[in-house]
C-alpha cells in the first residue's frame, strides 16, 4: 500500500512496568495503550501516524514507538479478552489494578456498568521498544505538567529528530525490514509518512465490535461476551486481518460459518444451506433469518468485502 504523507506523531506518557513487560516479551505485531478515562476520546493522530512511547520521571526519554491503528472505547474485560498480555500485564488482575491507579476519583465514584468499567484502547501496530542504552532524548521543550501527551511536528526541529532517531535504532529492534526502509527513506527527505501497520487480531475484534455496533451482523444480537470476530476467509488461508475480511458474528453463527451450514452473499443477504437440516435434523433457529439482509457498518470501508464473500460462497458454503 503506497503511503501518504503525515506531518504529525504523537508522545505518549507511557506506564514504565507496562513497557517493561512488553519489551520483555520481544517483538510483537500489536499492543493495547490503554488510557484509564471511559470518557474521553483519542483524536490527536490519523491511524497510521507514528506513536512514541516516552516514560515519565526519573525516566524522562523516550524507549520506543509503533503507529497509531484505531481508537475505540471497551470494557476491560473485553480489552483483556481481545489482546491478553499484550496489554502489558500478566493477568486481568494486574491490568485492572493498573488502570484504577491512574483513574480520576469521580470515575471511580460513578460505579462500574454491567460489563466492567471502559477504558479507552489506543491500539498499535507494530510495537518497537528500546533497550535502555538506546532511549531517545524527550523534546527539549517538553513541559512535565502534560498529562496524557502531545502532538509532534515530524519535519521540523525536534519531532524530525525524534522520528529519525527512532528510525535508526529500529533496525535491530525485530521491526519489518520494509516498513523501517519506508519510513527512514521518507524521513530523511523530510517526508514522514502514514504507515498501515497490519491489522492484529487483538485490534481486529475491538475494531469490529465498534463498526457493528456491538451486534451481531445477522441476529442483532448485543450480548458482547457470545460475540466473535469471524473471518469471511480464514487468517490461516492467507485471509487479512482487516475489517473488510470480517464481521462480528454470534458465536453459534459464526461456528456455522466457519463450517459452511450459512453464508453471506456479495449482497449482503444470509442463506442458509439445506444440508444443516438434513446433517442435523433442526436448524429452525437459523432458518428464520435465511433471505434477510445482515447488518453493516455505515462506512464503506469497514464492510465485508464483495470478493471475499463470494469467495466464502463458493469455496466453503454447502449450497
Amino acid at each position: 500500500m503506497k503511503p501518504a504523507v503525515s506531518a504529525q506523531g504523537f508522545i505518549g506518557n507511557t506506564d514504565y512496568d507496562w513497557f517493561r513487560y512488553l519489551r520483555a516479551k520481544g517483538p510483537v505485531d500489536e499492543v493495547n495503550f490503554w488510557q484509564p478515562s471511559g470518557s474521553t476520546q483519542f483524536r490527536a493522530v490519523p491511524p497510521g501516524a507514528p506513536f512514541f512511547f516516552r516514560l515519565k520521571s526519573p525516566y524522562n526519554a523516550i524507549a520506543g514507538f509503533g503507529f497509531f491503528s484505531r481508537f475505540s472505547l471497551a470494557p476491560a474485560w473485553l480489552a483483556w479478552d481481545s489482546f491478553g498480555d499484550l496489554n502489558g500485564a500478566a493477568d486481568l488482575d494486574e491490568m485492572v489494578a493498573r488502570i484504577k491507579r491512574y483513574r480520576h476519583p469521580h470515575e471511580e465514584a460513578q460505579g462500574e456498568r454491567p460489563d466492567g468499567f471502559i477504558v479507552g484502547c489506543i491500539m498499535i501496530g507494530t510495537p518497537i521498544f528500546f533497550a535502555d542504552d538506546e532511549w531517545v532524548r524527550e523534546p527539549a521543550d517538553w513541559q512535565q505538567n502534560i498529562v496524557r501527551g502531545k502532538r509532534i511536528d515530524l519535519m521540523n526541529g525536534e519531532g524530525q529528530r525524534i522520528f529519525a532517531e527512532c528510525l535508526e535504532r529500529s533496525h535491530d529492534s525485530g521491526a519489518p525490514a520494509d516498513m523501517v526502509a519506508v519510513a527512514l527513506d521518507a524521513a530523511r527527505r523530510g517526508e514522514p509518512v502514514l504507515i498501515a501497520p497490519r491489522l492484529g487480531q487483538g485490534t481486529f475484534r475491538i475494531a469490529l465490535v465498534s463498526a457493528y455496533g456491538g451486534a451481531c451482523a445477522v441476529t442483532h444480537e448485543h450480548s458482547l461476551p457470545v460475540l466473535e470476530a469471524a473471518h469471511i476467509r480464514p487468517f490461516a488461508e492467507g485471509g487479512p486481518h482487516n475489517l473488510s475480511n470480517g464481521m462480528l458474528l454470534r458465536a453459534d453463527v459464526h461456528r456455522l460459518y466457519d463450517k459452511g451450514y450459512v453464508t453471506v452473499t456479495g449482497d449482503y443477504d444470509f442463506k442458509v444451506s439445506a444440508r444443516l437440516m438434513d446433517d442435523y435434523h433442526n436448524g429452525r433457529e437459523y432458518l428464520r433469518f435465511d433471505g434477510t439482509r445482515i447488518a453493516v457498518p455505515q462506512a464503506s470501508p469497514e464492510r465485508p468485502g464483495r470478493e471475499l464473500l463470494d469467495w466464502h460462497a463458493q469455496e466453503v458454503f454447502r449450497g
